[in-house]
Protein backbone atom coordinates (compact mmCIF):
# COMPACT_ATOMS: atom_id res chain seq x y z
CA UNK A 1 0.00 0.00 0.00
CA UNK A 2 1.12 3.58 -0.61
CA UNK A 3 1.35 6.03 2.28
CA UNK A 4 1.85 9.75 1.78
CA UNK A 5 4.04 11.65 4.26
CA UNK A 6 4.36 15.42 3.70
CA UNK A 7 7.35 17.14 5.33
CA UNK A 8 8.93 20.61 5.29
CA UNK A 9 12.24 21.22 3.59
CA UNK A 10 13.98 21.11 6.97
CA UNK A 11 13.52 20.76 10.73
CA UNK A 12 11.04 17.87 10.99
CA UNK A 13 11.36 15.47 13.91
CA UNK A 14 13.73 12.55 13.31
CA UNK A 15 11.76 9.97 15.27
CA UNK A 16 8.28 10.94 14.09
CA UNK A 17 9.33 10.51 10.46
CA UNK A 18 11.88 7.70 10.56
CA UNK A 19 10.11 5.26 12.90
CA UNK A 20 6.79 5.10 10.97
CA UNK A 21 8.77 4.94 7.70
CA UNK A 22 10.79 1.98 8.98
CA UNK A 23 7.79 0.10 10.36
CA UNK A 24 5.75 0.58 7.19
CA UNK A 25 8.50 -0.26 4.73
CA UNK A 26 9.54 -3.32 6.74
CA UNK A 27 5.95 -4.54 6.30
CA UNK A 28 6.21 -4.12 2.52
CA UNK A 29 4.40 -0.79 2.15
CA UNK A 30 5.65 2.22 0.19
CA UNK A 31 6.08 5.64 1.80
CA UNK A 32 6.00 8.60 -0.58
CA UNK A 33 7.41 11.87 0.75
CA UNK A 34 6.03 15.23 -0.35
CA UNK A 35 7.72 18.64 -0.05
CA UNK A 36 6.55 22.07 -1.16
CA UNK A 37 8.53 21.76 -4.40
CA UNK A 38 8.96 18.39 -6.09
CA UNK A 39 12.43 16.90 -5.98
CA UNK A 40 13.51 18.69 -2.80
CA UNK A 41 15.70 16.54 -0.58
CA UNK A 42 14.41 17.31 2.93
CA UNK A 43 16.43 17.33 6.13
CA UNK A 44 15.50 16.74 9.74
CA UNK A 45 16.14 19.08 12.67
CA UNK A 46 19.94 18.58 13.04
CA UNK A 47 19.88 19.22 16.78
CA UNK A 48 17.91 16.02 17.26
CA UNK A 49 20.78 14.00 15.80
CA UNK A 50 23.45 15.44 18.08
CA UNK A 51 21.43 16.30 21.18
CA UNK A 52 19.46 19.46 21.70
CA UNK A 53 21.25 20.64 24.82
CA UNK A 54 24.68 19.30 25.78
CA UNK A 55 23.95 16.04 23.97
CA UNK A 56 20.61 15.54 25.74
CA UNK A 57 16.95 15.67 24.58
CA UNK A 58 17.70 14.42 21.07
CA UNK A 59 16.48 11.35 19.23
CA UNK A 60 17.30 7.90 20.61
CA UNK A 61 19.95 5.73 18.95
CA UNK A 62 17.63 3.44 16.97
CA UNK A 63 15.54 6.23 15.38
CA UNK A 64 18.79 7.97 14.45
CA UNK A 65 19.91 4.80 12.65
CA UNK A 66 16.55 4.60 10.89
CA UNK A 67 16.96 8.20 9.74
CA UNK A 68 20.45 7.51 8.38
CA UNK A 69 18.96 4.72 6.26
CA UNK A 70 16.05 6.92 5.20
CA UNK A 71 18.39 9.73 4.14
CA UNK A 72 20.14 7.29 1.78
CA UNK A 73 16.90 5.95 0.30
CA UNK A 74 15.67 6.71 -3.19
CA UNK A 75 12.26 7.93 -2.01
CA UNK A 76 13.84 10.65 0.10
CA UNK A 77 15.15 12.53 -2.93
CA UNK A 78 12.20 11.72 -5.24
CA UNK A 79 9.70 13.88 -3.37
CA UNK A 80 6.34 14.94 -4.80
CA UNK A 81 5.25 18.60 -4.75
CA UNK A 82 2.35 19.54 -2.48
CA UNK A 83 0.39 21.32 -5.22
CA UNK A 84 0.75 18.38 -7.62
CA UNK A 85 -0.49 15.71 -5.22
CA UNK A 86 -3.30 13.40 -6.31
CA UNK A 87 -4.75 12.25 -2.97
CA UNK A 88 -6.67 9.35 -4.49
CA UNK A 89 -3.35 7.69 -5.39
CA UNK A 90 -2.57 7.00 -1.71
CA UNK A 91 -3.98 4.51 0.75
CA UNK A 92 -2.95 6.39 3.89
CA UNK A 93 -1.60 9.72 5.11
CA UNK A 94 0.81 10.44 7.98
CA UNK A 95 1.38 13.98 9.30
CA UNK A 96 4.61 14.04 11.34
CA UNK A 97 5.70 16.82 13.64
CA UNK A 98 8.69 18.85 14.74
CA UNK A 99 9.04 22.18 16.50
CA UNK A 100 12.07 23.99 15.07
CA UNK A 101 11.50 27.11 12.89
CA UNK A 102 11.60 25.32 9.52
CA UNK A 103 8.38 23.50 10.44
CA UNK A 104 6.32 26.65 9.82
CA UNK A 105 6.59 26.07 6.05
CA UNK A 106 4.63 22.84 6.49
CA UNK A 107 2.38 23.74 9.42
CA UNK A 108 1.11 26.92 7.79
CA UNK A 109 0.73 25.86 4.14
CA UNK A 110 -2.79 26.50 2.82
CA UNK A 111 -1.97 24.41 -0.26
CA UNK A 112 -1.09 21.43 1.90
CA UNK A 113 -4.16 21.93 4.08
CA UNK A 114 -6.36 21.83 0.98
CA UNK A 115 -4.73 18.59 -0.18
CA UNK A 116 -5.18 17.04 3.26
CA UNK A 117 -8.86 17.99 3.17
CA UNK A 118 -9.19 16.23 -0.18
CA UNK A 119 -7.55 13.12 1.23
CA UNK A 120 -9.72 13.23 4.36
CA UNK A 121 -12.84 13.14 2.17
CA UNK A 122 -11.70 9.78 0.76
CA UNK A 123 -12.30 8.17 4.18
CA UNK A 124 -8.88 6.52 4.32
CA UNK A 125 -6.49 6.24 7.30
CA UNK A 126 -4.95 9.48 8.56
CA UNK A 127 -2.31 9.59 11.30
CA UNK A 128 -0.94 12.73 12.97
CA UNK A 129 1.67 13.04 15.70
CA UNK A 130 2.78 15.98 17.87
CA UNK A 131 2.78 19.24 15.84
CA UNK A 132 1.43 17.27 12.87
CA UNK A 133 -1.99 17.37 14.55
CA UNK A 134 -1.95 21.15 13.92
CA UNK A 135 -1.98 20.52 10.17
CA UNK A 136 -5.14 18.43 10.44
CA UNK A 137 -6.72 20.91 12.87
CA UNK A 138 -6.06 23.82 10.51
CA UNK A 139 -7.41 21.99 7.44
CA UNK A 140 -11.08 22.58 6.71
CA UNK A 141 -13.90 20.52 5.26
CA UNK A 142 -14.80 22.02 1.89
CA UNK A 143 -18.56 21.69 2.46
CA UNK A 144 -18.77 23.11 5.99
CA UNK A 145 -15.62 25.16 6.61
CA UNK A 146 -15.15 23.34 9.91
CA UNK A 147 -11.85 21.87 11.07
CA UNK A 148 -11.33 18.27 9.98
CA UNK A 149 -10.96 17.42 13.66
CA UNK A 150 -14.05 19.28 14.90
CA UNK A 151 -15.95 16.12 15.79
CA UNK A 152 -13.00 13.80 16.43
CA UNK A 153 -11.29 12.59 19.56
CA UNK A 154 -7.61 13.51 19.42
CA UNK A 155 -4.40 14.13 21.28
CA UNK A 156 -1.37 16.24 20.34
CA UNK A 157 1.72 17.68 22.02
CA UNK A 158 0.47 18.46 25.56
CA UNK A 159 0.89 22.00 26.84
CA UNK A 160 2.79 20.90 29.96
CA UNK A 161 5.35 19.08 27.80
CA UNK A 162 5.84 21.98 25.37
CA UNK A 163 6.15 24.44 28.26
CA UNK A 164 8.60 22.25 30.20
CA UNK A 165 10.91 21.83 27.18
CA UNK A 166 10.83 25.57 26.51
CA UNK A 167 11.58 26.56 30.10
CA UNK A 168 14.44 24.05 30.33
CA UNK A 169 16.17 25.31 27.17
CA UNK A 170 15.19 28.97 26.66
CA UNK A 171 18.26 30.26 28.49
CA UNK A 172 20.42 28.83 25.72
CA UNK A 173 18.16 28.18 22.71
CA UNK A 174 15.60 30.98 22.96
CA UNK A 175 12.26 30.05 21.41
CA UNK A 176 13.51 26.84 19.82
CA UNK A 177 10.76 24.87 21.58
CA UNK A 178 8.00 27.41 20.86
CA UNK A 179 7.05 27.17 17.19
CA UNK A 180 4.15 29.61 17.62
CA UNK A 181 3.07 31.98 20.41
CA UNK A 182 0.06 29.72 21.09
CA UNK A 183 0.64 26.29 22.52
CA UNK A 184 -0.17 23.37 20.20
CA UNK A 185 -2.71 21.98 22.66
CA UNK A 186 -4.54 25.30 22.90
CA UNK A 187 -4.93 25.60 19.13
CA UNK A 188 -6.01 21.99 18.70
CA UNK A 189 -8.55 22.25 21.51
CA UNK A 190 -9.96 25.43 19.93
CA UNK A 191 -10.64 23.50 16.72
CA UNK A 192 -12.77 20.88 18.49
CA UNK A 193 -16.48 20.87 19.18
CA UNK A 194 -16.65 20.20 22.92
CA UNK A 195 -12.88 20.04 23.57
CA UNK A 196 -13.26 18.84 27.16
CA UNK A 197 -14.89 15.67 25.87
CA UNK A 198 -12.81 15.23 22.70
CA UNK A 199 -9.27 16.17 23.69
CA UNK A 200 -7.23 13.45 25.43
CA UNK A 201 -3.96 14.52 27.05
CA UNK A 202 -2.88 11.03 28.09
CA UNK A 203 -0.75 10.00 31.08
CA UNK A 204 1.70 12.61 32.31
CA UNK A 205 5.26 11.90 31.12
CA UNK A 206 8.38 14.02 30.72
CA UNK A 207 11.14 11.63 29.71
CA UNK A 208 9.94 8.00 29.46
CA UNK A 209 9.48 6.88 25.85
CA UNK A 210 7.91 3.91 24.15
CA UNK A 211 10.32 1.64 22.32
CA UNK A 212 10.23 -1.11 19.73
CA UNK A 213 9.47 -3.63 22.49
CA UNK A 214 7.78 -1.62 25.25
CA UNK A 215 4.64 0.53 24.83
CA UNK A 216 4.11 1.19 28.54
CA UNK A 217 5.12 4.86 28.25
CA UNK A 218 3.36 5.44 24.90
CA UNK A 219 -0.12 6.80 24.21
CA UNK A 220 -2.25 7.18 21.07
CA UNK A 221 -5.89 8.02 20.37
CA UNK A 222 -7.86 6.33 17.60
CA UNK A 223 -11.21 7.65 16.42
CA UNK A 224 -12.36 5.64 13.45
CA UNK A 225 -9.82 6.02 10.64
CA UNK A 226 -8.02 8.87 12.43
CA UNK A 227 -5.05 8.16 14.72
CA UNK A 228 -3.13 10.71 16.78
CA UNK A 229 -0.15 10.69 19.14
CA UNK A 230 1.57 13.21 21.42
CA UNK A 231 5.33 13.25 20.80
CA UNK A 232 8.34 11.18 19.62
CA UNK A 233 7.98 8.92 22.65
CA UNK A 234 4.77 7.55 21.08
CA UNK A 235 6.24 6.94 17.62
CA UNK A 236 6.64 3.16 17.78
CA UNK A 237 3.11 2.55 19.05
CA UNK A 238 1.81 5.14 16.59
CA UNK A 239 3.60 3.44 13.68
CA UNK A 240 2.32 -0.02 14.60
CA UNK A 241 -1.24 1.15 15.14
CA UNK A 242 -1.23 3.10 11.88
CA UNK A 243 0.08 0.05 10.03
CA UNK A 244 -2.75 -2.04 11.50
CA UNK A 245 -5.29 0.60 10.54
CA UNK A 246 -3.90 0.73 7.00
CA UNK A 247 -3.92 -3.03 6.55
CA UNK A 248 -7.47 -3.32 7.87
CA UNK A 249 -8.84 -0.64 5.54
Amino acid sequence: MRVLMPVPDRDFDVTEVAVPWRLLTDAGHQVVFATEQAGTRPACDPRLLTGVLFGQLGAAEEPRRFYEALARSEEFSATVGWAELAPEEYDGLILPGGHAPGMRQYLGSEVLQQQISRFWALDRPVGAICHGVLVAARAREASTGRSLLADRRTTCLPKYMERSAYLATAWRLGRYYRTYPAYVEDEVRAALDGPDARFERGPRVLAARGTATDDSAAFVVQDGRYLSARWPGDAYLFGRRFRALLEAS
